[in-house]
């Protein structure tokens, strides 16, 4: 499965169904032969439009208007077909009248069918059908409308026109295949245990061994076999949907999933299949027994049971191998889904849900991406931020030499250094993850690609540094205080960006208040030592009055200074090592 922009994610889920509804500008060809809307949704059989032709009689190479009418209606799909044979390919082709309300699809290399080219409300619709030369004897139109995601009518029939000469039609005694009786959905009288998880449940839960019967944030999976079929259960907070799905990798696409979804006080339990980084495409709901669902104070619950092996049956996996598990929830419309409100919950490896049962969990963020925030955080943080005050303000603190450079320099370049490296390990993460560059990240990348430059062109501008009297020195300093000011500028940039993307969303809204708390406590550092550093140098002027008096000592006002700003040091990493441990926690319970 795939991510950055369901995103498996997930899993998650803007809407490619292969269906009428769901293509707003009419580019149905899956759906030429059933005319039938992969919707989830059984198909309205009162019909209240209807096809109306201009002459019931035909020759080969006549044109016939066929006109679509009836209340607002936004989709359709209409097509000619043997009067005697409605299962069979569609019959002719058709002109169109007005270019801007309806198109001739291609159905097979054909053009032999009409759809809409865009989903604006609409009364009425008219074409011209050519008759061809191997025309059969007798024709009907049928059309199929959409008049919103869950009500449309499928084939509606037309009246059936006739080629001159021709024998009667006789209509035949079933002209019309019977809707499927869809499974029973019985209502849940009670909430899932977990109490058997591991010992006859293989169970899939975040957190990991919370009780979906005591709390109200549980996210609840579980299978249970019995004999040739297996008992799924699943629950969670959702107003919208809750889905789980089979992957036999990471990554979204060629998947079977199955969603619960909420719509008119009552929960719909589906089989799909996704296809890439879209919506999955819903399936028949023939697989699915003795389905059930309950809602209760915004907790969802649905089960179902199905065979562990389906032969025959389309995009259902066998759950007798291992796969990936996907869990995923957002938001529903009127039985519509959208993508998933957050990562899906994805188990760290793949797993045999009929083997023996396992009480495990997931994480909503892969590893790689884990790391490489929680590197960017330590780097961007806590060592730059550190290094920086230390070269800013302890210079005459700790000035006495360490390994043959001062001690305050040989603190600065080991933090800085360390910065560099943490930066470039965690830079590659997230290609490696990806696969190349991620179109779906928006501006992240960039600022992370422009702070990675920074960050490895500072050492190498360090160490062509002039010596102390050269005339550039002063050149060196403010270039080397430009790059890195803006080094860090943008790093924080770039982690207020990371922290909404996909990968890696941690908890809102106190992600953004933790983010700014940091700034704020580093700024207030500075200002305060920035602030001693002026009243220092105010105490240590001489007054040159008679030559002898001088205000205050400059040792003792040193002294006085040293002990001030280690104070203020030791409070400042206690403050940036409490919002690092609040980050690095956050990222570690995804």
């Amino acid at each position: 499965m795939a991510a950055p922009g369901f995103t498996i994610g997930a899993f998650i889920l803007l809407l490619n169904f292969s269906s009428v509804a769901n293509y707003p500008n009419g580019k149905v060809m899956q759906s030429c032969h059933g005319m039938v809307p992969e919707h989830g949704h059984t198909p309205r059989t009162d019909p209240v439009h209807n096809i109306s032709v201009s002459q019931m009689t035909f020759t080969p190479g006549d044109q016939i208007e066929v006109t679509l009418s009836g209340p607002e209606f936004k989709g359709f799909l209409l097509e000619a077909r043997d009067a005697d044979t409605l299962s069979g390919p569609p019959i002719g082709s058709f002109t169109l009248i007005d270019s801007q309300v309806s198109q001739v699809l291609t159905c097979e290399d054909i053009q032999v069918s009409v759809s809409h080219t865009n989903p604006h409300k609409k009364t009425e619709v008219k074409v011209y059908w050519n008759a061809p030369n191997n025309a059969p004897n007798h024709i009907q139109f049928l059309v199929t409308v959409v008049k919103n995601y869950k009500t449309y009518w499928v084939k509606i029939p037309s009246p059936v026109i006739s080629q001159q000469n021709a024998p009667p039609f006789i209509t035949p005694e079933a002209t019309k295949p019977s809707l499927s009786t869809l499974p029973p959905v019985s209502h849940l009288t009670k909430s899932f245990s977990a109490s058997d998880c591991g010992n006859k449940k293989f169970c899939v839960r975040s957190p990991l061994n919370c009780d979906p019967e005591k709390e109200h944030a549980c996210v609840f999976l579980s299978f249970t076999q019995d004999d040739q079929s297996v008992m799924v259960e699943m629950s969670g907070p959702s107003k919208g949907y809750l889905s789980f799905a089979f992957s036999h990798d990471r990554w979204m696409g060629d998947d079977d999933a199955y969603v619960c979804i909420y719509e008119g006080q009552a929960v719909h339990i589906q089989p799909s299949h996704l296809t890439g980084r879209s919506h999955p495409v819903m399936d028949s709901r023939e697989p699915l027994e003795d389905m059930a669902w309950r809602l209760e104070d915004g907790i969802m619950q649905c089960s179902f049971r199905r065979n562990i092996t389906l032969p025959g049956v389309k995009n259902r996996f066998d759950l007798n191998t291992s796969y990936y598990i996907f869990l995923a929830d957002g938001a529903a419309d009127d039985g519509r889904i959208y993508k998933h409100s957050q990562q899906p919950l994805i188990t760290y490896e793949k797993h045999d849900v009929t083997g023996h049962p396992k009480n495990i969990g997931g994480s909503r963020s892969l590893r790689l991406l884990k790391a490489h925030g929680a590197l960017m955080f330590v780097a961007w943080m806590t060592t730059v931020s550190i290094g920086v005050i230390i070269a800013r303000f302890f210079k005459p603190v700790w000035s006495k030499t360490l390994f043959g450079e001062t001690a305050w320099f040989q603190v600065h370049r080991m933090l800085m250094l360390t910065t560099s490296v943490l930066t470039s390990i965690a830079f590659i993460l997230p290609f490696i993850y990806r696969g190349g560059w991620s179109r779906h990240a928006g501006y992240h990348p960039y600022l992370g690609c422009i702070v990675m430059v920074l960050a490895g062109l500072q050492p190498l501008l360090a160490a062509f540094r002039p010596p102390i009297h050269n005339p550039r020195r002063q050149m060196f300093n403010w270039t080397h205080w430009a790059m890195g000011t803006a080094a860090r500028i943008i790093a924080v940039a770039a982690m207020f960006l990371g922290m909404d993307l996909p990968g890696l969303n941690l908890p809102s809204p106190w992600k953004t208040y933790a983010m700014t708390g940091f700034v704020a406590w580093h700024v207030a550092a500075e200002i305060i030592l920035e602030i001693h550093a002026y009243q220092l140098s105010r105490k240590v002027e001489i007054l040159d009055d008679a030559r002898i008096q001088i205000f205050q000592s400059f040792t003792v006002a040193e002294a006085e200074g040293h002990g001030f700003k280690k104070a203020v040091l030791a409070i400042y990493v206690c403050g940036n090592m409490t919002f690092l441990t609040i980050f690095l926690s956050a990222i570690n319970h995804l």
